[in-house]
């Protein structure tokens, strides 16, 4: 059986064949569109009730009122920067009156310099048509045009300046004239109330100083902290690039951002291809770059060797007041065996040394500060009622004069042989703490050795205008010799050395004594060779150089004392009269600790002390002071008074141990004969060279 043609099912391509046979169907047509009708009253927004209330209504009341709070907030905290109202009352007063001064007064400039040119020229050409002997008439016509030149040059200055003044006038009537009348009509009219008129005047000035000035006097590419701007970190990479401490495609990586802190802008960088070795020698080019003077940028390692820390000021640092000392606040004795305060750094830390087993040398030019700077060791020194004080000043001046009192040994007359004596009692001292402690089994001085024992008990001995001494023609020289032996082998001997002087340089202080200095102050040197003699060959290149501190800087100096490079310091300042109250204040400790200086000891009491010979001679010495005293004794005469005193000394020891020359051998009448023997001076010089040679 077969299937109609309208059971078969259709295939897909019989369907839409089918479909494109058939018409389309017609599209409805547009409805139109809804006239516009008000909503009624139930189809307005929802109001909560609750805004109707009283709490609604203090609740919006609170909102205003922190609104017009924070505005004012806003408008207050403008007002300290450049948009603030009165920064633009003052651009606009600046722009008023530029206005008014206008820019006439340029081409009257220019006129001045014309007439002045062609006066001098006709003055000139007339000079030379008056001795011209040949072709004078064509002297004088070229004269006679210079001088008419010159009229007309004169008169057009004239002319320009009453142009200047003219201009001037009418604007400055526009400017000024008609706002201070109006404000003075308003004032005589309205009384108080007339003072709107000048707030109008006020408000017109803001308005033309809306824009800030920077854009018109300055290229911002070029803008830097000097000119008041805020460091950035494009501002750092264009300084590094102009200075040449990175390339010019090279960019900073900023670790730590740029910030304001202390009076200063900080920043922590990585420099690209270089170190910071590299870059602080060209901390002066870097300074140039970001328009403050050299002092006033500090740039140190930040833990690795291409890591920077950025430290610039905003002012020249150490040129305010003195910094007041730390040592007048304090109600107990200081102990040399802390740290000792020296003064703030350029970063505001307070900066401290230790001065056990060391010795330093503090220079710079006259003036530099060297005494207000030493007083913070001295004081400190001198605070320490179980420190020994020994003082030596070169000038012999006053400056250490006030601690005098307080000194085991003081030379303040300027001599160079008394201080020579001087340095030898410190040797003879040396020798006997050394002896101490390799009697006891120690290498050094310890503090509690030093509170156990008082012979090793700290000793400073502090040198003023050592350059008097070491220049000296008959003692330089030995003075010198003392001194080295003093700062290489008296610090584990509890002897702690400095130096004071104006340019510590090889004429001044031999080479091996300075390199054995090891803590070094330089203050304001006059130049970069001064200040390389005090921190050592080569400093001043890599960025610390004591000719860059400005002479306002008083007592600021470099000071290298610990860690890998010097740190630039501002001395605490004592006045003479706070001085003269902690040397008081230190008198009193020493005297409540029992170590008030007493006399010095003798010769003969330090021969004894010694032992040994040191007692020979010393019996020898007191022998010349028995009765009237005698300047020559005979031989027997020495020899019994030996005996007497238990020392079993033979003719041949005592001519071995006291050496005669040939004219001190020769015989003197004694009681009727002539016997040998030897002179009281002979017997000193020797007991002294036994001493200073032990």
């Amino acid at each position: 059986m077969t299937s109609t043609p309208a059971e078969e099912p259709a295939n897909n391509a019989t369907v839409v064949d089918m479909t494109k046979r058939l018409p389309h169907p017609p599209e409805p047509a547009a409805a139109p569109a809804p006239a516009f009708t008000a909503p009624r009253d139930d189809e307005a927004p929802l109001i909560p009730e609750w805004i109707k209330s009283r709490e609604g209504r203090r609740a919006a009341r609170r909102q205003m009122q922190r609104q017009a709070h924070n505005t004012g907030r806003r408008w207050v905290r403008r007002q300290k920067t450049e948009r603030g109202h009165h920064a633009q009352i003052g651009r606009g007063v600046i722009r008023v009156h530029s206005w008014v001064v206008g820019v006439e007064g340029v081409h009257a400039h220019a006129a001045k310099h014309h007439a002045h040119m062609a006066t001098k020229d006709a003055r000139a050409t007339a000079r030379q048509a008056r001795f011209t002997v040949v072709g004078r008439d064509k002297a004088r016509a070229v004269a006679m045009k210079h001088q008419e030149e010159a009229q007309h040059a004169v008169a057009a200055h004239k002319k320009a300046r009453r142009e200047v003044s003219r201009g001037r006038m009418v604007r400055g009537v526009v400017a000024y004239g008609l706002p201070a009348a109006a404000d003075a009509a308003a004032f005589v009219e309205a009384g108080w109330l007339g003072g709107i008129g000048a707030l109008a005047t006020l408000g017109g000035l803001a308005l033309i100083g809306r824009k800030p000035l920077r854009a018109e006097r300055w290229d911002p590419e070029r803008r830097s902290i000097g000119d008041g701007d805020s460091m950035n970190d494009t501002m750092l990479n264009d300084a590094f690039r102009r200075a040449g401490i990175i390339a010019k495609d090279a960019v900073l990586t900023v670790v730590h951002p740029c910030g304001y802190g202390r009076g200063a802008w900080q920043a922590t960088v990585d420099l690209p291809d270089t170190t910071v070795t590299a870059a602080m020698k060209r901390t002066e080019e870097l300074a140039g770059q970001l328009g403050v003077e050299t002092v006033q940028v500090s740039l140190s390692r930040a833990g690795r060797a291409n890591r920077l820390h950025i430290w610039v000021s905003t002012t020249v640092p150490f040129t305010g007041d003195p910094v007041r000392g730390p040592l007048l606040g304090m109600d107990k004795p200081m102990s040399l065996w802390g740290r000792v305060p020296i003064g703030p750094t350029l970063r505001g830390d307070a900066y401290t040394v230790s001065l056990i087993e060391r010795s330093g040398l503090v220079g710079g030019e006259p003036g530099a500060g060297k005494s207000a700077s030493g007083n913070n060791i001295l004081l400190a020194a001198a605070l320490d009622p179980h420190c020994i004080l020994c003082l030596a000043d070169g000038k012999g001046g006053g400056d250490l004069e006030p601690f005098e009192p307080l000194c085991d040994q003081y030379e303040g007359e300027a001599d160079p042989e008394a201080f020579f004596d001087l340095l030898g009692d410190v040797i003879v001292d040396m020798k006997l703490r050394y002896a101490l402690l390799k009697s006891l089994g120690k290498r050094k001085v310890t503090e509690a050795l030093c509170r156990e024992y008082p012979l090793l008990r700290l000793k400073l001995l502090w040198v003023d205008e050592l350059m008097f001494f070491t220049t000296d023609e008959e003692w330089g020289r030995k003075i010198t010799a003392r001194l080295r032996n003093i700062v290489s082998r008296g610090r584990a001997a509890g002897i702690i050395t400095f130096c004071a002087t104006q340019k510590p340089g090889s004429d001044v202080v031999a080479t091996s004594l300075r390199d054995l200095l090891s803590i070094r102050w330089a203050l304001r040197c006059t130049t970069p060779q001064a200040s390389d003699t005090i921190l050592g060959q080569g400093a001043a290149s890599a960025g610390f150089n004591a000719k860059d501190i400005e002479a306002s800087m008083r007592g600021a100096g470099w000071l290298y004392s610990e860690g890998s490079a010097p740190e630039m310091v501002l001395a605490y300042y004592y006045s003479d009269d706070e001085v003269t109250d902690l040397i008081e204040r230190a008198y009193r400790y020493r005297a409540a600790a029992g170590t008030l200086p007493t006399a010095a000891p003798t010769l003969t009491d330090r021969l004894r002390a010694a032992g040994g010979d040191g007692v020979v001679l010393a019996v020898l010495l007191e022998e010349y002071t028995v009765g009237d005293g005698a300047d020559w004794l005979p031989t027997s005469v020495l020899l019994k008074a030996l005996a007497d005193a238990g020392q079993l000394v033979t003719d041949r020891r005592l001519g071995d141990l006291v050496v005669r020359s040939d004219e001190d051998k020769v015989k003197r009448p004694w009681e009727g004969a002539r016997v040998a023997g030897y002179s009281r001076q002979l017997v000193a010089d020797t007991a002294e060279k036994w001493l200073a040679d032990r």
